[in-house]
């Protein structure tokens, strides 16, 4: 099979009158169809700048979970995250050493497309405002995963699940294994 370009297939002339006497360039006994717009399109190389290399980039929920939580803990008057439940069965994986603190305990996110949602659960530090901590948690949030993951973000619902009081345990992991007998 030989490629023919539509160049090839029609006549240069300037005027009419210049056609008598003129040989057609396609006249190498080829067989082209009568319509040219059955020809393939020609293809021309783009230059190498406007390459466009294809593939898909996925970002796990994980990721921004994980983004936001600790854009969450960046905000003053943050003093955890996670509600009730989840920081007491945090305490006990902890205790048995099934694993360290995950870094997203109390954060979920939902990515769809190049969009995402987050609720974050928070516990509040006695002796701030707490609306005020909730809208810069807000504010934090949607601004740091939108920079770092290039998301927009449509949506950061915060729920302040409790407050810490001063002077109040924070359960933490024992600093030494289990003692071996």
């Amino acid at each position: 099979m030989t490629d023919v370009s539509v160049e090839d297939l029609t006549e240069e002339t300037d005027s009419p009158s210049e056609t008598s006497g003129t040989a057609r360039p396609y006249s190498l006994g080829l067989s082209t169809p009568s319509d040219l717009s059955e020809l393939p399109a020609p293809s021309v190389a783009e230059p190498l700048s406007s390459a466009v290399v294809k593939g898909r980039i996925k970002v796990a929920d994980e990721v921004v979970e994980k983004v936001a939580a600790l854009a969450t803990l960046e905000v003053a008057g943050v003093a955890d995250l996670g509600g009730d439940f989840a920081r007491t069965l945090e305490s006990v994986r902890e205790r048995m050493g099934v694993g360290s603190k995950r870094g997203n305990q109390g954060v979920s996110a939902h990515v769809q497309d190049r969009t995402v949602a987050v609720d974050v659960t928070i516990v509040a530090e006695y002796g701030h405002v707490v609306m005020e901590v909730a809208n810069e948690v807000k504010t934090n949030v949607a601004r740091t995963v939108s920079r770092m993951l290039g998301m927009r973000v449509v949506e950061v619902n915060v729920n302040v699940d409790d407050v810490r009081l001063p002077g109040e345990v924070v359960p933490t992991a024992p600093a030494d294994g289990p003692e071996e007998s």
